[in-house]
């Protein structure tokens, strides 16, 4: 059995190799749509993959979601743009990439689209907007906090329990 490093690890390298202003470049790139064909050799590090399939097989949400992954493992605040546009991405996937790097890098501007995210139709979006609006989140978002408390999903409800908590302890609401 091959082990390999976990994909942080290659994404990192990428960086590393590129320069974390090249890296961060890219990713956004990728995650405002540019076209696959422009990244193909960056693309085997954000993916871990030694070789990539036909880039006409693989649907263009992947590659915004990858551009996503990668700027949550190697942040600049210069992707804070692509990042916000990425928010409200059509695709559900990269949506929630964005939110997990909102939520680990505390992006600035990012409070309002995530409040409006909690009312996602996928439960793993909603709980993941939560988690976001318990970093960035401010007084405004408190309320769609607290109506996630009665989502149709445990999972939600418990996320929203947690980043409510978060939110009065930040914010010295309690």
């Amino acid at each position: 059995m091959r082990t390999e490093p976990p994909v942080a690890v290659s994404i990192r390298a990428l960086a590393d190799r590129l320069g974390t202003d090249r890296f961060v470049e890219v990713c956004s790139d990728l995650l405002e749509g540019a076209p696959r064909e422009r990244y193909v050799a960056e693309l085997r590090g954000l993916t871990r993959l030694d070789r990539l399939p036909d880039p006409r097989s693989w649907h263009d949400y992947w590659l915004r979601t990858w551009g996503a992954r990668g700027l949550l493992h190697v942040w600049d605040d210069r992707a804070t743009p692509a990042v916000r546009h990425g928010l409200g991405d059509e695709h559900w996937r990269p949506v929630e990439m964005c939110l997990k790097v909102v939520a680990a890098h505390d992006v600035a501007g990012a409070g309002d689209r995530a409040a409006a995210l909690t009312a996602h139709e996928r439960p793993r979006v909603r709980a993941q907007a939560l988690r976001a609006l318990a970093v960035v989140g401010d007084t405004e978002h408190v309320a769609a906090v607290r109506d996630r408390l009665a989502d149709p999903d445990e999972a939600v409800r418990r996320q929203a329990a947690r980043a409510l908590a978060a939110l009065e302890r930040r914010l010295d609401l309690a």
